[in-house]
């Protein structure tokens, strides 16, 4: 592996407006009421400031090409799988309908490993999006780059078990079935062309996937509209979330949430009760 320190510390800065139109499909993806105070759900930074690559800049798998060139905000790690491993958010503000956007992202770290899945690359980056000049969400992401699947590898995750899903052990849940229209519509709000979301081939042939995958992002947003229906709107301070194991399209989704003295556990399951997403939020 190469040495890609002089990537730390690299920034990049995007801007963006809230406009009704933008809110409106965001809301409409989910199923959501416009809020009448004008103030968007918690969630809705991740489909801010998106990246805007040109297509012919663009790999295989749909994510923009690394390369040794000052554009390249990422350093050019050759392993060809990437996945959005965790997240950390703090909620500073509620982000507004017609708010200017700016986000700053710079990279904090770039850390290579070896584990029993091969060579990984593990990439942190640290997003300040601020609204009307106020920062409103900081979120910390992490990235993981590994090293392509075998041919024949086995399929991920492996076909639902005998196991089953156990909401007595939560205090509050949902369930939902994200199909292929959901991903769509989510890939086209983040403008996300990674083709394991929307290409049904390529995810099952080339990176072996069972499905079509959920984006741990949508996911973790299922999570955040959870939290608002039992803690209120805007309430979050902080919301942590690590990919488990991939959700596949089609296939139903448990999301989960429990309140106790140690603080919120939150969590998103597959209907033989194999750990999708594991989460868990502060209240103001």
């Amino acid at each position: 592996m190469n040495d890609w320190t002089a990537w730390v510390g690299r920034e990049e800065r995007r801007s963006d407006t809230l406009d009704a139109a933008l809110a409106a499909r965001w809301l409409a993806t989910f199923d959501l009421p416009t809020p009448t105070d004008g103030a968007m759900p918690q969630g809705i930074h991740l489909c801010l400031c998106p990246p805007d690559a040109p297509t012919a800049t663009l790999g295989e798998d749909g994510h923009p090409v690394r390369n040794e060139s000052d554009a390249s905000f990422l350093p050019p790690i050759p392993l060809p799988r990437r996945m959005w491993a965790s997240s950390r958010m703090e909620f500073h503000a509620p982000i507004a309908i017609g708010a200017t956007i700016e986000r700053t992202s710079r990279v904090a770290s770039v850390t290579p490993k070896s584990g029993r899945s091969g060579e990984m690359v593990f990439v942190d980056v640290v997003h300040d999006t601020a609204a009307d000049g106020a920062l409103a969400v900081r979120e910390t992401q992490t990235l993981v780059f590994r090293e392509t699947s075998p041919a024949d590898a086995p399929l991920q995750p492996p076909e639902p078990g005998e196991g089953m899903f156990d909401p007595a052990e939560w205090g509050a849940h949902r369930t939902l079935t994200p199909d292929s229209r959901l991903l769509f519509r989510y890939s086209a709000l983040t403008f996300n062309a990674h083709r394991i979301h929307y290409d049904a081939p390529y995810a099952h042939d080339i990176e072996r996937y069972r499905g079509l995958v959920v984006h741990g992002p949508l996911s973790a947003s299922l999570l955040l509209q959870l939290a608002a229906r039992e803690l209120g709107d805007n309430r979050l301070t902080g919301f942590t979330f690590r990919g488990v194991s991939p959700a596949i399209a089609g296939e139903a989704l448990h999301l989960a949430i429990h309140k106790s003295d140690t603080g919120i556990a939150l969590g998103a399951f597959a209907d033989d009760g194999r750990e999708v997403v594991r989460a868990k939020a502060t209240v103001r």
